[in-house]
């Protein structure tokens, strides 16, 4: 299965808009489109998953630069996803006394 990064997205696109879009090259597994937690608004990317890699490789390499609703979408294989650092949470950080000066 090969996972597809969709950017530049016009922000009143549709999952089944791409899904279309994507079956000119293959059968699609999944469309998920990124919206923003707080709006609900699209955030202009999402993935589609298709089943065939050269159907994929086809879909990027037809669709990749392509102008749709007067925006150039950027398509390419998805990367893994990584941990953005930072961190969860921390509990109190007591101060440590500062130690002792001789």
């Amino acid at each position: 299965m090969a996972n597809i990064y969709v950017g530049n997205l016009s922000y009143e696109a549709t999952e089944e808009e791409i899904r279309q879009l994507f079956a000119e090259f293959g059968d699609v597994d999944s469309v998920n489109l990124i919206t923003d937690r707080e709006t609900g608004r699209l955030r202009g990317f999402g993935f589609v998953e298709m089943s065939d890699d050269a159907g994929a490789k086809a879909a990027i390499e037809g669709l990749n630069g392509k102008e749709i609703a007067g925006r150039t979408l950027t398509v390419n294989e998805a990367r893994p996803k990584t941990s953005r650092g930072g961190g969860g949470g921390g509990g109190p950080r007591g101060g440590g006394g500062g130690g002792r000066r001789w």
